[in-house]
């Protein structure tokens, strides 16, 4: 399953600083119907990311009744992206477990 997001980037300033970007409610709602396919505990759902034309493997996190995208360094380099507050789409491709 494919979704393509644009959402805002925000930054987690915990002990690991990190970029993520926010998946809007309505994607959201979408992701979470497919969660119990996708999961591999904690709520994490493992994906494969686009943004421009860098590809990358990730998981998205659960936050506040939506999901955040961690955004890699190399990724925001990459393509010139990431700072907070900005919008960016990322397209998000899951492997649905047990779906041939």
């Amino acid at each position: 399953m494919i979704v393509d997001v644009v959402g805002e980037v925000v930054y987690w300033r915990g002990p690991a600083p990190f970029y993520f970007v926010r998946v809007p409610e309505a994607e959201s709602a979408q992701i979470k119907q497919i969660s119990s396919m996708v999961t591999y505990g904690w709520g994490c759902l493992p994906c494969k990311g686009l943004v421009g034309d860098t590809e990358f493997t990730t998981a998205l996190f659960p936050r506040d009744g939506l999901y955040m995208v961690p955004l890699k360094v190399a990724v925001r380099k990459a393509e010139g992206v990431g700072e907070e507050g900005e919008m960016v789409a990322v397209r998000l491709e899951f492997e649905l477990k047990g779906v041939g």
